[in-house]
């Protein structure tokens, strides 16, 4: 036996005696990559989907089990259970080289346990509880077998008809970026390697939120400076926070599709951020740069896609089929395909897998975490905290505000509405559908009967379907409305309305649902609407005319409870609004950060040669930030430590927040900075910090917050961050219109 067959031997058989123990991962990586051949290196790059669990159209080709053996494929995605997981890599061990597969899988806002979707939990405002529940994600998903998940997506969307805006943290940079780092660190837990740990994903690089129309898939166009201000930071700070991997998107920026954008991709991610992590395409997008005419065929659109950076090909097959004759052919330098491919490598060196290729593949533990009550528990807080309280308004009949409910009161509680009983709706988009999730995700219905101990005061009609114009079922709700003293009316939208390919021109309740609390309203009772989606939708009239108005989101596998919770008042809402709520389609795109102009509005009723409308009021239906409680809370005067501050130097800021009603409750103290002049336009304000403190009746904190030197600063049309002398106003309260105010000025 010659040498080299001796070194491969030793490598695939003995992965651990190959390398010193004390070797880096670099000098493993650097040893395997001498070993393979260029078809084995492009094999790497190539990630494709089983044909279980699709996210995207599914292409047959052979015998994928064939394409392993040959180490032609690197990643696959949609495959999950440790059984499964287990099997394909037991035919990756058949390989030349024995190289791992890694798996990777959707895994959005829970895996087995189902959290409410992320713009949901945006809305809770607390960071520590998203960590919570990304973390218990990557345990369960990394006991099946997962070990990389394309989350979070932290675009900034500021336009809800993109569907996909359930998916992300809302509309502000500050926020947003917050929340990806928390999310990070749920997935990756204590590192990359530790078997309940799996890499996370910063998604979609770059600027996908802002697509034209809110139109999935189309194009972006904006200012450098305006990308680097609102769209990059939370992608920075995914990074910062040590996010294994970056996705590219599939819209194009300024003419150049992303998957093939140098500049996103080499300049400044790999470049200027050094990012050392992988970076996938997304579903099929380097075969799509024909489709956008960037590309002649898949042979160019291999060869532009690696040259700008795009480490591996997810289900377009161009790597696989193209890059070795690139190379031959002196079109693609080979170092190109070693940096993409050390890359990879190092992740599954990382993860452990050369030790033990099926260490993520364990039934027992998958069994243990399956059904976990601890998990459970925590998607009823998180989906409690993620519910926002729109309106709750004092009604002269009951002397009191309409929620909370009283569970000991002897009052007859009508259900009415299509989610009422919904059991698959209260997941959401981008959720896994078990096969007994029909006993184990609570519906609205099932909860407020666990709430009240049984169902002898409840009664119930569905009225009609979310979608359709049949309203024979109005009359049976009339009918159950009668024999009621409070009506809950539950409407809102299909899992399907919200989420990838899902963009919708018309954001008001579909169907007849509308209708239907109209009907209910008519009746004279007082009545809770409860609003069930996976965006902002538009429902003036309800605002309106309602009393009380709940908006549950898509709250995962402990809804109903955690609706229950909210109504009869053994939770106190706490959720504010990550992005703000339009009273029309015509409003969009609407965000509470916008610049000013030189004709600025002043009010809905002053609307005369100032940027307004002529049929519509400027201001949103509900802004950015906005959330009720069953408490109140008073905020005293703003203090800043001093007047006058140096670039150099922070700021201190505080203010007392005190609960002035008789209920414990929790609030989001939000602070926002408005640069007043300066040499290019800014916004009117921008949130700066935030704190959540919980309160009991009379009690009164002192807030802190520290602004850095940074948080004074404003990327100019150079790209470089400077904070210029001048005026700056702070203002401090309970959503984007605070008004406690007090200035500084910068020297």
């Amino acid at each position: 036996m010659n040498f080299f067959r001796l070194v491969i031997l030793s490598f695939t058989v003995f992965p651990c005696t190959l390398f010193a123990q004390h070797a880096s991962i670099d000098k493993k990586v650097d040893s395997l990559l001498s070993l393979m051949t260029l078809e084995e290196k492009v094999g790497q790059l190539n990630q494709l989907s089983s044909d279980f669990a699709v996210t995207g159209p599914i292409t047959k080709d052979g015998d994928k089990q064939d394409r392993v053996r040959q180490g032609k494929i690197g990643s696959y995605l949609n495959v999950t259970g440790a059984a499964r997981t287990r099997s394909l890599q037991e035919i990756a061990m058949q390989s030349r080289l024995r190289i791992p597969l890694l798996f990777a899988q959707d895994v959005i806002h829970g895996y087995r346990t189902i959290f409410p979707i992320p713009l949901a939990e945006a809305a809770s405002w607390d960071l520590s509880a998203m960590e919570q529940t990304a973390r218990i994600a990557a345990v369960e998903a990394a006991a099946s077998g997962i070990h990389w998940t394309f989350a979070p997506m932290v675009d900034i969307a500021r336009d809800p008809r993109w569907g996909r805006v359930m998916e992300g943290a809302g509309e502000d940079s500050y926020l947003g970026s917050s929340i990806a780092a928390a999310r990070v660190k749920g997935f990756q837990g204590k590192g990359i390697g530790n078997i309940d740990a799996v890499m996370a994903c910063a998604k979609h690089f770059a600027a996908y939120g802002a697509a034209e129309g809110g139109r999935d898939y189309n194009s972006v166009d904006m200012s450098v400076r305006k990308l680097y201000e609102v769209y990059l930071p939370p992608f920075k700070a995914a990074k910062e926070a040590g996010v294994a991997s970056f996705m590219n998107s599939f819209n194009d920026l300024n003419g150049i599709p992303a998957t093939g954008s140098s500049f996103l991709q080499r300049k400044l991610l790999k470049g200027d951020w050094n990012f050392n992590g992988i970076v996938v395409s997304d579903w099929g997008s380097v075969g799509e740069m024909v489709n956008h005419g960037f590309a002649t065929d898949l042979k160019d659109a291999a060869l532009k896609a690696m040259a700008a950076g795009s480490d591996m090909d997810m289900e377009s097959r161009a790597y696989v089929a193209h890059l070795a004759d690139l190379v031959k052919e002196k079109k693609i330098d080979i170092l190109l395909i070693n940096d993409a491919v050390k890359r990879v490598l190092y992740k599954k060196f990382e993860l452990g897998l050369f030790e033990d290729p099926y260490r993520f593949s364990d039934e027992k533990r998958e069994q243990a975490v399956w059904n976990n009550p601890a998990h459970v528990q925590v998607a009823r807080e998180m989906a409690r905290k993620s519910i926002v309280l729109l309106k709750n308004e004092k009604l002269p009949a009951l002397n009191q505000a309409v929620l909370p409910l009283s569970s000991s009161a002897n009052k007859k509680i009508a259900l009415i509405g299509p989610l009422v009983k919904a059991i698959g709706e209260n997941n959401g988009f981008w959720s896994y559908a078990w096969p007994d999730d029909s006993s184990r995700v609570v519906s609205l219905w099932q909860g407020v009967i666990n709430k009240l101990g049984n169902a002898s005061s409840l009664i119930y009609a569905k009225g009609c379907e979310i979608t359709g114009a049949d309203t024979s079922g109005f009359a049976a709700a009339r009918k159950t409305a009668a024999l009621a003293d409070i009506l809950i009316v539950s409407v809102g939208e299909l899992a399907t309305m919200s989420g990838e390919a899902k963009s919708r021109s018309q954001l008001q309740l579909p169907g007849v649902q509308e209708q239907l609390v109209k009907e209910m309203v008519a009746t004279g009772k007082p009545v809770v609407v409860l609003i069930s989606a996976g965006r902002p939708l538009v429902f003036n009239w309800i605002a309106d005319h309602v009393p009380a108005i709940v908006y549950t989101w898509w709250l995962g596998t402990q809804a109903g409870n955690a609706i229950a919770d909210v109504l009869f008042g053994d939770y106190n809402p706490s959720g504010k609004l990550p992005i703000t709520f339009p009273r029309s389609e015509g409003q969009i795109p609407i965000y509470y950060n916008y610049l000013s102009t030189g004709r600025p509005f002043k009010s809905d009723t002053d609307n005369t040669y100032v940027t307004a409308y002529k049929d519509l009021p400027n201001s949103p239906r509900y802004v950015f930030g906005h959330g009720l409680s069953y408490t109140t809370f008073q905020y005293g005067a703003l203090q800043v430590n001093t007047s006058t501050i140096s670039k150099d130097q922070p700021l201190q800021v505080s203010i007392t927040v005190t609960n002035t009603g008789n209920t414990a409750g929790d609030e989001v103290v939000q602070l926002y900075l408005q640069d007043v002049v300066s040499s290019i336009v800014r916004p009117v304000r921008e949130l700066k910090a935030f704190e959540k403190i919980s309160l009991k009746p009379g009690q009164s904190k002192v807030v802190h917050f520290t602004l850095e030197p940074s948080a004074f600063s404003y990327y100019n049309d150079s790209l470089a961050l400077i904070a210029e002398p001048g005026l700056f106003h702070i203002y401090i309260g309970g959503d984007s219109q605070a008004t406690q105010k007090a200035s500084v000025t910068l020297l």
